[in-house]
This record gives C-alpha cells, structure tokens and sequence, in this order.
C-alpha cells in the first residue's frame, strides 16, 4: 500500500470514525466550497435497518449490465476504506484515494478555520464521514459517472449524503437499531423518511401498519411517486441453487426468470426486487426496452461480501454481517434454507452497543456449538458479556457455550471442531467479519488491483479471456471474476455453477 494513501488514512482517521454530528452545515458547506459535484449526475439513496449495502450493489451491477457507468458508495468497510468508494464495482486505487482526500481535505481544513473563527474553539470540525462522503461526491463527479448509487450512514434527515438530489428513495425494511435514531420503528422511520424529495421514485419493502402511514405521509407531502414491494414488484419464485439461488422476479407486468443470484437468503431476493425497482424507476422509459439478460447479467455478477459470504470449503466457513435482531433472523432463516448442516458451530463477537442478547437470541435455533470472543474494534463488548448473554441464551438447550479470548483462536478451535457436513458462521458485528475475513480473504488475493480507476464494463467491452483456474472454489471464482471486472472469468464461472446445478 502506498505511504499516501497511507499518510492520507491515518488524516482521515483523526478526524474521529466514531464521531457523529446531527447537522448538514458542513456537508453542505463542504460541498459547496468543491461546486457542488453531487448535482452533476442523478442519484439514488438507500436507507432501511439492514440490506443497504447489498441493494446499493446489486442497484450498481444493473446499471453496468446496462452500459451505464455507476458510482457507489457504501458503509461500513470490512477490510479497508477504499471499499466504500467504487467505481463499476471496484474500489478506488490507494493512489486515487490521496490525491482525492488531499484535494478535499485542504478545503474542510480551510472550512474547520472559518468555524473556529466564527464559533470558538468549540466549533465542531468536518467530521470522517462528511470528509468521506464529500470523497465520494468529488470522485464521482470527476470520473464522469452515469449515475451515483448512495448508502445512507445512519439515519436519513441529518446524514451526510442527504444533500444529494435523489432522484430515487429506496427504503428497506425498518426497525429499531442505532439508539441515537428513536426506541421504536416508528421514531426511525421519521428520520429515514427524510431522504425522499421532491417529484422523487420512492421504493419501499414491506413495512409495518406503523411505519408505513409515516412513509406515506412523506410521499405525498413530497409529491412523490411510491413503488411498493408485492405490489409493483415481487419475488415470483425462488429456488436454492449451487452458489446462490435462481429468482423469477416481476415488475409491473413484466417477468424475468432464470436470474442466478450468487447469494443466499430470501432477504437478498427480496433486496434484488428492491433493487430492481429502483433500477427501473431511475432509467424510466429505457427500462423498458431493455432486455431482460441486462437484469439476469447484472444481478449475476453481485458480489456482497460478509453477507452469508462462504470463503471457506472443509469446513463450510460462512460469514455474516449481522448486528441487529433483525439482521440476525435473516441469517438464521437463509442458513436454514440454503444449507444443509450437519452440526452448525457460531463463532459471535458483538459491539458493545448493540442488542447482544437479541442478536445471539435469534441465532439460538441455528446452534449447536457456541463460541463467543471479543473484537479487537474499541467498541465491542466484552468477554464477560459476550459469555453472560450466550449462556442466558442457550440455557437448557444442552448446547455447549465457550468463551476464547481472540477470534484467531475462536476460528481455528472452530475449524478443528468441525467434522464432514458440518458447517461455521461467523456473525454479531461487521467489524468481526471483517477480521474473519482478513483471515480468509485477505486483500492480497482481492483487491490489489492497481492504481487504474477507469474501469467502467459494459456488455459490448473485450476482456482477457485468461480462465480461471479448475480447482477454483466457484463462490471465490465469483467474487474474483466481479471485483477484477473479468467479464469472461465471470461467464466461466456462471456456467461451471449451471453445470454443477444441471448435474445436482
């Protein structure tokens, strides 16, 4: 790694990751010191309680499948920043992400002096995520992107991507997470809602009685147009399949069928539908002259890492991203539907603020050998409560609870206990899948892909048609294929996956 990017991190990194503050006048001053670059394409925001990430993602593969340059921007990051930032499904270069910062940087110091002078020395500065997302506004802008694809932080009203002009509002699922947001459904929803604009497309999953009169309040005081899960757009039928699952989807009259979708869950065929309702919202009357092998290529080539992600054959390693209740249940039922276990054996560290009890609590039927450890993030419960909270969980289950001091030696003990059939999942927090995954996948082997951000793939582009080796793992073989944007890898593997699904 470059010791720019390196001097660059450890700049944004002081100005405090954890540090939130519910106020848009830095963004927007920010923004408007840079021009204004998140006003030079259109854009889509997405917000919800889980799913985010993998609609964002799964939105940006389709506008590539369409010819359509697509910038994404995405948080948390499981092993490196530049994650959050990508273009055409790649990260930005280590060289690119310096000399963004540093061009952005110099205006929020010049803007962190302007406060001090006119607040005192108690003015808040430009915090790590404005300076990030402000990255992301720039970067975009100067590519050019088509489109720019935003993941909300936290929230909706106060984030620092709510100045984008979002053309398109997607709402997953919502329910209670981040205290900060309100104690129930209804409390959260007031913030999220606060993304939908004006004239805006405002696609929605399934919610609550609740939840669902404050979205529609919002619609119609924006004068908005609603799409709504079920109603303009559904999972018609979902088969598991070797690496994923095959989805019949509908959008208003059309079907598309045979779309291989290289992940698990019926969260995440419900996130494609999402998906592919904001895709069509924001490319309108095109949409409908598209063919459909653009929705089955595009939803292809997802690839959503720490997402029931296996990055490990003998044993099954399988690692989950959950933090939440609600996260946690839709791992449990997607393990349940998508594997067959022998034996499953947890390994759980969780972060200090969350619901520990409840996340363990809804992996409870899912386990039957639990190992709790604690993250090396400043954040994440102890030991002591990790242990506590398991064994009030499992009490009278006759399921064996350990505590190991490290995830290191949480893993490996793991690893040793499995026998043939049986199977690992590694969830509580996305820091802790992130330090699985160094384990697993470590970036030499995924994203060291050169200082080259020009890379927008389009259906029509010529690739190398170097093959990916036999003995490849097929879900790795996806990955690598999707993150090095080797459209004729990908092919490969997609009909190694067809012939494995033929065979079965």
């Amino acid at each position: 790694m470059s010791d720019d990017f390196e001097r660059a991190f450890a700049a944004l990194m002081a100005r405090g990751p954890g540090r939130m503050v519910p106020d848009l006048s830095r963004i927007t001053a920010l923004s408007e010191l840079l021009g204004d670059p998140q006003l030079a394409y259109p854009t889509v925001h997405v917000t919800g309680t889980n799913g985010k990430g993998s609609v964002v993602r799964m939105i940006g593969a389709l506008c590539s499948a369409a010819g359509l340059s697509a910038g994404t921007y995405t948080s948390p990051h499981l092993q490196t920043v530049r994650e959050r930032l990508s273009l055409a499904g790649r990260h930005i270069s280590p060289t690119r992400f310096a000399e963004v910062h540093d061009e952005v940087a110099a205006l929020a110091d010049l803007l962190d002096t302007r406060l001090r002078e006119e607040q005192g020395d108690q003015a808040d500065h430009v915090t790590f995520f404005e300076l990030l997302t402000a990255m992301a506004f720039a970067w975009f802008a100067d590519a050019p992107v088509d489109v720019g694809i935003f993941e909300v932080g936290m929230g909706g009203t106060w984030d620092a991507t709510n100045v984008i002009r979002s053309e398109v509002a997607v709402l997953n699922e919502i329910d209670v997470d981040h205290p900060q947001l309100g104690a129930t459904a209804e409390e959260v929803a007031l913030e999220k809602v606060g993304i939908i604009k004006p004239g805006a497309q405002v696609v929605t999953a399934e919610q609550s009685p609740e939840v669902d009169r404050i979205l529609e309040a919002a619609v119609e005081a924006a004068e908005a147009t609603l799409w709504r899960i079920d109603d303009h757009v559904e999972v018609v039928d979902q088969r598991l399949a070797v690496g994923g699952q095959l989805l019949t989807l509908r959008i208003g009259d059309r079907f598309v069928d045979e779309i291989l979708l290289p992940l698990y869950g019926a969260h995440q065929a419900r996130n494609a539908a999402l998906a592919l309702a904001a895709f069509a919202a924001l490319t309108g009357d095109a949409f409908e002259q598209m063919d459909d092998d653009v929705v089955r290529h595009g939803l292809g080539a997802v690839a959503v890492p720490g997402r029931l992600e296996v990055v490990r054959r003998d044993p099954t390693v399988v690692l989950d991203g959950a933090h939440n209740p609600h996260g946690a249940a839709a791992a449990a039922t997607a393990i349940a539907d998508s594997f067959s276990f022998n034996e499953l054996i947890l390994v759980a560290a969780c972060l200090d603020d969350k619901d520990v009890a409840g996340i363990l609590g809804e992996l409870r039927g899912a386990a039957s050998h639990v190992l709790v450890t604690q993250g090396s993030s400043p954040r994440a419960a102890s030991l002591q409560r990790m242990h506590d909270a398991a064994v009030a969980t499992w009490e009278g289950t006759g399921v064996a609870v350990e505590a190991v001091e490290d995830l290191t030696q949480a893993l490996e003990i793991a690893e040793a206990m499995a026998g043939e059939g049986d199977g690992v999942l590694v969830a509580g927090s996305i820091h802790t899948v992130g330090e699985a995954r160094d384990r697993y996948l470590p970036l030499g082997d995924l994203d060291e892909l050169g200082d080259d951000d020009e890379v927008v793939w389009e259906p029509d582009d010529e690739e190398d048609e170097d093959a990916l080796p036999e003995d490849i793992d097929v879900a790795v073989a996806l990955e690598l294929a999707a993150q090095d944007e080797d459209q004729s890898a990908f092919d490969e593997a997609v009909e190694r996956l067809l012939e494995e699904e033929r065979d079965d």
